[in-house]
């Protein structure tokens, strides 16, 4: 059973009371809660902004349709403390966006918070930042991270320096509020969860692959055979093209 938390030795972030800068990516076809999750708790974190960044000013819809619209777009985005990379379906079509994984690779390099949600570790480890890094994501992506040089950790949340990652979709949640304890304090982020009613406490427990009856977990994976067989072969394109160029 994978652990609730694993922190790396790499110093993260430090208490502070100065103000905090967040930036939330979205795009077509995302898991809506990858990115409405966080917001929910960093939005009620002391002294922070957050602006919505979108490769345009226009609205996008997740993958059940629901109508998300940015504040600006990734162009307009000044500096940010922490940039949130979710994930969904729609995270394959960004895997060679460069003005995408330019932003991620700009936050990464210049040591500010990346915090990844589900398949946004994948966007995170195409853009080159993940090696050597202790990661996590969604279940059905976790054997993808090492051909992006990450070391998996089975854990909901990880924290490995100025990289936060969560497992599947509604981790967020669990690392949104890791991350405001890390930024405001313990109080602080439990005063959030307070105020949220965030106490999980599942009518069904079918929620991992370890827990979820078979059958259960032979019609989710019979549907995501496609996006599935897309990802590896992405993951395995990205692995072998660092290969030649080390040997080149």
């Amino acid at each position: 059973m994978s652990t609730s938390l694993v922190m790396s030795e790499r110093p993260g972030p430090q208490v502070t009371t100065r103000p905090v800068s967040v930036g939330c990516l979205i795009f077509p076809e995302i898991d809506q809660i990858d990115f409405t999750g966080p917001f929910e708790v960093l939005s009620r974190m002391p002294h922070t902004t957050i602006q919505i960044l979108g490769k345009e000013r226009a609205p996008v819809r997740d993958v059940q349709g629901l109508r998300l619209m940015p504040d600006v777009s990734i162009k307009e985005a000044g500096s940010l403390d922490v940039l949130v990379v979710p994930g969904g379906y729609g995270q394959q079509a960004l895997m060679h966006d460069q003005e995408v994984l330019a932003l991620i690779r700009k936050q990464a390099e210049a040591e500010r918070l990346l915090f990844s949600v589900c398949t946004g570790a994948l966007l995170c480890g195409a853009a080159g930042v993940l090696v050597g890094r202790q990661v996590t994501t969604h279940w059905s992506a976790r054997h993808l991270m090492s051909y992006y040089g990450a070391i998996l950790a089975d854990a909901r949340v990880v924290v490995d320096g100025n990289i936060i990652s969560a497992a599947g979709v509604t981790a967020g949640l669990d690392a949104a509020l890791v991350l405001v304890s890390l930024l405001r304090g313990a109080a602080a982020a439990q005063e959030i969860q307070l105020a949220i009613e965030y106490a999980p406490n599942p009518v069904f427990h079918s929620g991992t692959p370890d827990t979820a009856p078979a059958d259960v977990l032979r019609s989710f994976q019979r549907k995501y055979e496609p996006i599935e067989a897309a990802r590896e072969a992405e993951a395995l394109r990205h692995a072998t093209s660092n290969a030649r160029e080390q040997v080149g």
